[in-house]
């Protein structure tokens, strides 16, 4: 991957803000809509970008593609991950989308659960 599509895929606020949430928990893009308040197309334009760019992997399950970073670039670029991690804490909107994420997990919601109760 080239230097410059990194940098790239980084230079969004909905990308970073995604990348935020899955450094704590493989998440579903419906999730991700939720938690960051975003539509699903917008979700997964963005993650499609991450997902090119190396920074994330998928996995599908039924009707659902749950995201989560990707090991391989974690692990090989162990430097710059802690320090996005070191910013991220600074930011206001990232740490309020950990609190969402958070509250909507203590909640039980997630696609699956749903589309449960309502069948």
């Amino acid at each position: 991957m080239a230097l410059s599509e990194l940098f790239k895929a980084l230079g969004d606020d909905n990308r970073i803000r995604i990348l935020n949430i899955l450094r704590y928990d493989e998440l579903c893009v419906c999730d991700i809509e939720e938690i960051l308040g975003v539509t699903q197309s917008n979700a997964s334009r963005h993650l499609n970008k991450l997902e090119n760019a190396g920074l994330v992997t998928f996995r599908k399950k039924s009707q659902w593609v749950y995201y989560r970073l990707n090991e391989k670039f974690i692990n090989g670029n162990k430097q710059l991950i802690d320090y996005l991690v070191d910013k991220f804490k600074t930011s206001k909107q990232l740490v309020k989308d950990i609190k969402t994420m958070q509250e909507y997990k203590d909640k039980g919601l997630g696609c699956e659960k749903l589309t449960q109760k309502i069948t």
